[in-house]
This record gives C-alpha cells, sequence and structure tokens, in this order.
C-alpha cells in the first residue's frame, strides 16, 4: 500500500498551516478548477481558496486532450440538431467561442502556443451523402457564426487542400477557417504558475471521498481518513464527478490517443476531424497525435479506467497508416488516455447543489473551449449563492 494510500491524521500544525479557515475548497485542478479559483481571487482577493487534486497531476482530461481549440466540426453540429433545438446548438457554439476567447486573455497566444491555423473536417468514400448535407446547410451555418466569431465565411468546401496534405481515399474537405491549436502542458503550467502567484494553495495527491453539509459550511472526507472544512465547495472534477456525487447525469468517456516519433516533411499542419468529431489528429512538434474512437465501443469507454485497447489502438493505426500517411515509415513514440465527462445533454452541468456545494462538470471533450468560461460562471455562483446558469 502506497502512502498516499494510507489514513493517517493532520497534525496539529498541518491543520492550523493549510485547513484552517478556508472558504472556498475546489475539488480538481483542471480547466474549470483553476478558472474558477483565479476568478475568485480576482473577484475577492482576500478568500481563502485551496484547490485539491487527486492526481500528482490534473489527470482526467485538460493535460491528457489534443490542444484543439475548436467549436465543433459541422457533421458535429448536424448531429447535434438532430437532437436539440437549434437555439441550444448555438448556445452551446457561442459559450465555447467566448470560453476559448477567456482563455487566450487569461493565458496569452504566445505562452499556450495558440496558432489559428485552421481545421478540416474529412470524408471518404461512402460518405458524399454527409458531405452533401454540410455543403447544403454551410450557409446558415457560416451566416450563424459570423454573429458570433465575426468572421464572414468560417466553413468553406477546401477539396484542392487533399492532395497538397498527401492524404489517401479522402474524397472532400470542409474547411473551419477559425480554428485553431494549443499546446495543453504549456497552458496548464500557465495556469498552475498563475495560480500559485494569486496566492492560491494546490494540494495534489489528495482525493476527496465524501462530502456533507456541516453548520457552517461543507465537511470534506479525504482518502487519507482527513476532515476538512470550508465555508463552499465547488466540484470540477469532470468525468469522475458521479465517483462522488452519483445524482448528477454525468459520466466518464475515456478518450485513447497515440503520438507518432518525430517525421520529417509533414505535410500538412492545422486540427483535422473526421466521422462527426469521434477522431481528430494534427501536428505538434513534427509529429502527428491522434486519437478517439471511442464510438467504437461506446460502453467499453465509459470507464475511470486509464489505459488502451487493442479495437481502438488497431483502428487509430490504420487511419494513420493508410489515410493520413501512406508509404511513410512511421513509428510510435507514446501512447495514453484521457476522462472527459460526457451526458445526453451537451451543455455542462453547473449548479448549486445545496447552501455549501456547487458543481461544475460534463464538458463534452470542449474543456480547452469552455473550460475558462465555466470556471468564471462557477466562481460568480460560490460568492453569489446563485441557482443554475
Amino acid at each position: 500500500m502506497s502512502t498516499l494510500q494510507q489514513t493517517y491524521p493532520l497534525s496539529y500544525w498541518e491543520r492550523e498551516v493549510f485547513f484552517k479557515d478556508i472558504d472556498v475548497i475546489i475539488i480538481g485542478s483542471g480547466i474549470v478548477g483553476l478558472s474558477a479559483a483565479l476568478s475568485l481571487k480576482e473577484k475577492a482577493p482576500k478568500l481563502k481558496v485551496v484547490v485539491l487534486e487527486r492526481g500528482s497531476l490534473p489527470i482526467g482530461a485538460s493535460t491528457r486532450n489534443a490542444g484543439f481549440a475548436c467549436f465543433g466540426s459541422m457533421t458535429e453540429l448536424l448531429d447535434d440538431l438532430e437532437s436539440r433545438p437549434e437555439q441550444e446548438v448555438w448556445g452551446l457554439v457561442e459559450r465555447r467561442w467566448q470560453g476559448l476567447a477567456r482563455l487566450r486573455k487569461r493565458i496569452g497566444d504566445e505562452v499556450m502556443r495558440y496558432e489559428e491555423v485552421g481545421g478540416f473536417e474529412l470524408f471518404r468514400p461512402g460518405e458524399e451523402a454527409a458531405f452533401e448535407k454540410c455543403l447544403e446547410n454551410r450557409q446558415v451555418f457560416n451566416q450563424r457564426l459570423k454573429e458570433i466569431t465575426g468572421h464572414p465565411e468560417v466553413f468553406k468546401a477546401e477539396d484542392r487542400q487533399i492532395n497538397n496534405f498527401g492524404f489517401k481515399g479522402v474524397k472532400h474537405l470542409i474547411e473551419n477557417q477559425v480554428e485553431g491549436v494549443i499546446h495543453t502542458g504549456k497552458m496548464m503550467e500557465a495556469l498552475l504558475k498563475k495560480s500559485r502567484e494569486a496566492g492560491i494553495q494546490l494540494f495534489n495527491g489528495v482525493g476527496v471521498e465524501t462530502l456533507e453539509l456541516n453548520e457552517p459550511g461543507v465537511r470534506l472526507k479525504t482518502e487519507q481518513g482527513w476532515s476538512i472544512n470550508a465555508q463552499q465547495v465547488l466540484v470540477a472534477t469532470n468525468g469522475f464527478a458521479a465517483t462522488m456525487l452519483p445524482e448528477l447525469a454525468v459520466k466518464p468517456a475515456r478518450n485513447q490517443v497515440i503520438i507518432t516519433h518525430p517525421l520529417q516533411g509533414l505535410p500538412f499542419r492545422g486540427g483535422f476531424h473526421y466521422d462527426r468529431g469521434y477522431i481528430y489528429f494534427r501536428e505538434i512538434d513534427g509529429r502527428v497525435l491522434l486519437g478517439g474512437g471511442r464510438h467504437l465501443d461506446l460502453n467499453g469507454e465509459s470507464t475511470t479506467d486509464f489505459g488502451e485497447t487493442d479495437l481502438i489502438q488497431e483502428h487509430l493505426l490504420r487511419l494513420l497508416n493508410e489515410v493520413i500517411l501512406p508509404g511513410r515509415s512511421v513509428s510510435i513514440d507514446q501512447t495514453w488516455s484521457g476522462i472527459m465527462g460526457v451526458g445526453q445533454e451537451k451543455a455542462p452541468i453547473l449548479k448549486r447543489l445545496n447552501e455549501g456545494v456547487v458543481v461544475a462538470v460534463r464538458l463534452g471533450g470542449m474543456g480547452v473551449a469552455i473550460g475558462s468560461l465555466v470556471g468564471e460562471e462557477a466562481a460568480e455562483m460560490v460568492i453569489g449563492g446563485e441557482s443554475d446558469v
């Protein structure tokens, strides 16, 4: 049994210095948690804000995503419109765009290596109907997105790039001209640095097992057996939230990722989407990062366990070798997985559960885009005692 799994009491010194008179405890040090913490300190600098993180790093999705600064491909949005009202779908797109703006303002484009290099959606043989449906809706989509982004033509057909990119078996491309990419690690490094500079206390390796109202405030029980009190608690653990609060309509969704060793002369840049956004890839540091595929086994990938499966790894490798880099000798450097939070509803869960607990979870795979905004709104809810946003 590791030290962090053992139960042991806090010392008098530890309790007096680190865990006394806490105003707000935030559970989860990902994009939402740290954005909320920073927003709280900006709004009320005297608050004692403590962030508890179960992992050595904010391990769920914030440091394990592909670094896409996107708000949804055309097929993904069309898929959403089949089951959700238009106002809801476009309202969520606008919130993602606003969230990206907040993230860029807080971190800075240069620091997190943000580049608006465009994004492309691939259509292969047999997918003509999906492509034609995108063309039919392009004018309406562009008008909607012009109102949100200010760009006159966000989506456009760009088949001429297929040969330039070197893809095989790709019939059509649709470009999103305002999509960008970031360096996920640099983004989270900057958020952690800003949090420490703001006087926010961050503790890793501290998992929270239970929450209970304890007048006044909330009592937390940790995996170490510690009992910690705070006036307010914000749960920002996304896909892991239901393990602590099973009543929440959020479930985990694992995404598997591979990255190649550096390659000479990669013919493409930007972010690429395929199959309603379930598959994605990009260039980073001369490598190809490729991930997704959970739609091949939705039940199996609804897990909080990290790891890879043969089914999805083999599918990703076939796409890499047959479509993305045909005829190239490619070797894989690393594989990993991340855990997102999803549900039947695409919108995040942002609400007050009771007088002491606020939750901000279910980012739906769009944490990079919407996480900063959700964190800011959660901070307002914590301070103002408001109900659902």
